[in-house]
């Protein structure tokens, strides 16, 4: 794969987390909880506690006077060595340097068990630096430590990389950060281990499998309490801690995809503490779990749709001629996939599930859309070599079969910042689902479909809507595609609207726009970040 294609399969993969990953992504009525009950307030605490008001200071609290525990977290120096990040094939070494960051699991109780957050920092090409510029590339999930490493090498002649120490760190349970969480073996991600209810009416989990997947989370990822304590609001304190660590009175944040609620979760727990925020591929804060499962279901079926119609321009499109038939000749193809799969070389087989997710993984950018297209051709030879491996790419998986823990990190984490839904509720979702993505759609009745979360052993600790009503926080800047097919338009415009920041409208085909490489956008955003100057209202740039 090569180095431009690269960091939009990587965005991609974020993305597609928020479609399949467990638990789901958002929606019922803004402020709905999922079992009717009322979802909990913005800016609510770990286990359904209320959070001290906005901007009372770190980790929630009032003011950290010496002795309270968190004083030893925040004075932390960490002890950063040489190190060499993993990155993909054809890209740039970067000099890099790695450390770990010590916080505690359990906010409210700071003598208690620990977590380790695994750290890598690129340091500034210049003299003078600004500070750091702390990254997330999105999942939830998917490690910051390596994404820092790819920003640097697509940033390489960028003032960012110049005037930026570029740090990212892997999120509490992901990557190298310890304790990791894991669900399943190798083995069983081979074999298809289910992280959400989608396709619901093919294998659908059972309420015993949803008590049997907090057994296998727990007892692999050390303990239930750890399960408790990996949502999004962990997050953001984890971060306040590496601000302080890293020497930033301030803090300057680079977000993607599920990072943007990350961003706008930090930002409305300290607001006073925010420099810059930069949210690339926005998450709708407004926007429960139901409603933003379907907006993206609606935008995933549009972009098969105009990868469909310009297929439909060659010679030999595996679709058809007619872009308005391209879903139902998909469905003829990948449906029997279910009771047969297709040969691979490889002798694993390509399932039904497996073909729909490498197709999604590809329309994430209009890059990609040759190689799915190339795939959906080569099934309909009776081959799924080139479908399996756009879903191994999108997994992680290695040649040797060895997946990283992403997906369970994104269930695991979902399961906390997601609304919970009953039996009823997520066989709803799923219709709504297949109604708006019909190319997805298995063509089996869904009996029951179940939320995989349902057993989990606390409630969820985000909240619907978030980021709302902020007081004293500095301009934003909110980055958004015109046709992202996972995070619509719309939800950037919510999320600016939301932070009284700014937007940067972009007109393209693709999940986020910072690894596009795109001179407008980058010198936009190297503008806002170093100079913190905010593009004039209406700014548009073109991918």
């Amino acid at each position: 794969m090569s180095y431009r294609k690269r960091p939009a399969v990587v965005m991609g993969a974020v993305a597609l987390t928020l479609l399949l990953g467990a638990g789901a992504e958002q929606a019922v009525a803004a402020g709905t909880g999922q079992s009717g009950q009322q979802a909990l307030p913005s800016g609510t605490g770990q286990s359904g506690q209320q959070a001290l008001p906005s901007g009372t200071g770190q980790s929630g609290q009032q003011a950290l006077p010496s002795g309270t525990g968190l004083d030893r977290f925040y004075g932390q120096k960490p002890a950063f060595k040489p190190c060499a990040p993993k990155l993909p094939p054809g890209v740039p070494a970067v000099k890099a340097e790695c450390a770990r960051l010590k916080v505690p699991l359990d906010y409210r109780n700071p003598k208690g068990k620990q977590a380790e957050i695994a750290l890598l920092r690129v340091p500034a090409r210049g003299k003078d630096p600004i500070g750091s510029l702390v990254l997330n590339p999105g999942g939830p999930g998917f490690p910051g430590t390596e994404h820092a490493a790819l920003m640097a090498a697509v940033w390489a002649k960028s003032p960012i990389t110049e005037r930026f120490d570029l740090v990212g760190f892997d999120p509490r349970g992901v990557g190298a950060s310890t304790p990791a969480l894991d669900c399943y073996t190798d083995a069983e991600r081979d074999r298809g281990a289910k992280f959400s209810s989608v396709p619901a009416g093919v294998d659908d989990w059972t309420e015993q499998e949803t008590r049997r997947l907090v057994e296998q989370c727990a007892k692999r990822s050390g303990g239930r309490q750890v399960l408790a304590h990996v949502g999004t609001r962990d997050v953001a304190r984890d971060m306040d801690v590496l601000r302080q660590a890293l020497g930033d009175e301030k803090l300057s944040f680079a977000g993607s995809s599920y990072g943007t609620r990350l961003g706008a979760v930090y930002a409305e727990m300290f607001p006073k503490k925010v420099r810059a925020l930069l949210l690339d591929a926005a998450f709708d804060p407004l926007a429960g779990t139901y409603e933003r499962r379907v907006q993206q279901a609606t935008g995933m079926q549009a972009s098969f749709e105009r990868m469909a119609a310009s297929c439909a321009t060659k010679q030999d499109c595996p679709l058809g001629t007619d872009p308005d038939r391209a879903t139902k000749v998909f469905q003829k193809l990948v449906r029997p996939l279910i009771d047969k799969p297709a040969r691979t070389s490889d002798g694993r087989g390509l399932t039904f599930e497996q073909a729909v997710e490498g197709v999604t993984a590809a329309l994430y950018t209009e890059a990609s859309w040759p190689v799915a297209i190339a795939g959906i051709a080569e099934l309909k030879a009776g081959k799924g070599d080139t479908l399996l491996k756009l879903r191994d790419s999108y997994h992680g998986r290695s040649a040797d079969g060895v997946y990283p823990n992403s997906l369970e990190a994104t269930l695991t984490i979902n399961c906390l910042d997601e609304e919970r839904h009953t039996p009823k509720q997520e066989s709803a979702l799923n219709r709504a689902w297949f109604k708006a993505a019909p190319f997805s759609d298995p063509g089996r009745p869904i009996k029951e479909a179940r939320d995989g979360c349902e057993q989990w052993p606390v409630k969820p600790t985000l909240g619907y809507p978030y980021a709302t009503g902020i007081k004293g926080l500095a301009d934003t800047l909110t980055v958004s595609v015109t046709r992202d097919p996972i995070t619509p338009h719309e939800g950037g415009i919510k999320l600016a609207k939301t932070l009284g920041g700014s937007l940067l409208t972009v007109e393209g085909e693709q999940h986020g726009a910072l690894v596009a490489g795109n001179a407008c956008v980058n010198k936009t955003v190297a503008t806002y970040l170093i100079d913190l100057k905010s593009p004039a209202e209406g700014a548009r740039c073109k991918l």
